[in-house]
């Protein structure tokens, strides 16, 4: 049974001192994360600053972590090092949550969902490790950024300057020919551009259908996906449309 000793091993001055330098490596490896995440964001990526955080974070979190194995378990690693090695179970683990996490992650057409809960649930499982190691003072900081992440980036994110996407997809009448150059010009004078790489052409019984992501040049530009609804039900060239928020 473990004595009174063993058990403070776990919040010796040396193990919190461990956990404050891990703690430091979480908040500069979330701030860099976030920076590149605001760029895919402000692009309309379907992985944005939460997601960059969440997984840059994460990441420091186990690399941190495999510098300090003279403190795993509160410094008592002589005889469980040598029976077992633990190195492999954090690798399992990392690999393994991560196909958990691919199965919440959804697309439907140019929209993707789930990211963020996909690299939430790969950082619980690095706190998990976190604590099953010992270093519990660097566990809770984990989980504190990430759910502030989660909580407070909603907000920020909002309040950043950003461009939001519409996915469009334009069945036309047979035999209309619509002209690119055209399209392009018609949505600036809406206020959006089609992203580039995102064109799709299909044709099936001699009507063809384009796909495309149109992201607003600006946060305030852009027109309501109810007027850009109004203007495509009034063209003569339209057979059928449909638009829809796109993360893509």
């Amino acid at each position: 049974m473990p004595s009174i000793e063993f058990l403070f091993a776990y919040w010796s001055a040396h193990e919190i001192a461990t956990n404050g330098v891990i703690l430091l490596n979480l908040v500069g490896a979330l701030l860099l994360g976030l920076m590149v995440g605001y760029e895919r964001s402000y692009h309309g990526r379907a992985a944005g600053m939460r997601t960059y955080g969440l997984v840059c974070m994460a990441s420091a979190a186990l690399t941190v972590i495999g510098g300090y194995p003279g403190d795993w378990f509160g410094g008592h690693t002589g005889h469980t090092l040598l029976t077992s090695d633990p190195t492999r179970i954090v690798q399992g683990i990392v690999t393994g949550i991560g196909f958990l996490g691919a199965g919440v992650i959804m697309r439907e057409g140019f929209n993707i969902s789930g990211l963020t809960t996909a690299a939430s649930i790969w950082a619980s499982s690095v706190i998990g490790v976190m604590v099953g190691i010992g270093f519990y003072l660097g566990a809770m900081g984990l989980a504190v950024l990430c759910a502030g992440a989660m909580i407070l980036l909603t907000k920020v994110e909002a309040w950043l300057p950003s461009r939001h996407a519409i996915a469009i997809t334009m069945r036309f009448k047979a035999g209309y020919l619509p002209q690119e150059a055209v399209l392009r010009s018609t949505a600036l004078q809406r206020g959006y551009e089609i992203a580039g790489g995102s064109m799709m052409i299909g044709s099936d019984g001699g009507m063809q259908e384009w796909r495309f992501v149109a992201i607003a040049l600006s946060k305030r530009s852009g027109a309501p996906m109810s007027v850009l609804s109004a203007e495509l039900a009034q063209f003569d060239g339209i057979h059928s449309f449909q638009l829809s928020h796109a993360r893509n």
